[in-house]
């Protein structure tokens, strides 16, 4: 997608901070921290939403949640735990129309989410 800035990202033309990367999916560190660890991890191919997962597709989210715990452990909080949220659809306030999981840790998260 031309106008996405997650494709962007991925391409190089939208500058980021790097936090893992091999050739199913891109993670770094969103620009606007909610918590001491706040890792943005998207697939490279372009899926709008969770709404858009498919057979074809879904082995990029399978891979997504299998480097979940080796970026939380290479940064530290993987012991402590952490959260894993996806925001999916204008309801749910997903901001960039490019399917993305944000990885949060280092504190303590408040239940129900905050």
């Amino acid at each position: 997608m031309e106008d996405c800035l997650f494709c962007k990202i991925i391409k190089g033309e939208v500058p980021s901070t790097k936090v893992y990367e091999d050739e199913l999916i891109y993670a770094f560190n969103d620009i606007a921290p909610q918590a001491p660890y706040h890792v943005v991890i998207i697939p490279k191919v372009h899926i709008s939403s969770a709404n858009d997962i498919t057979p074809e597709n879904s082995k990029y989210i399978a891979h997504i949640f299998e480097v979940i715990p080796k970026i939380a452990k290479d940064l530290g909080f993987a012991e402590n735990g952490y959260r894993v949220i996806n925001n999916c659809g204008d309801d749910g306030c997903q901001t960039v129309k490019h399917l993305h999981f944000h990885l949060t840790g280092g504190r303590q998260f408040l239940w129900p989410a905050g």
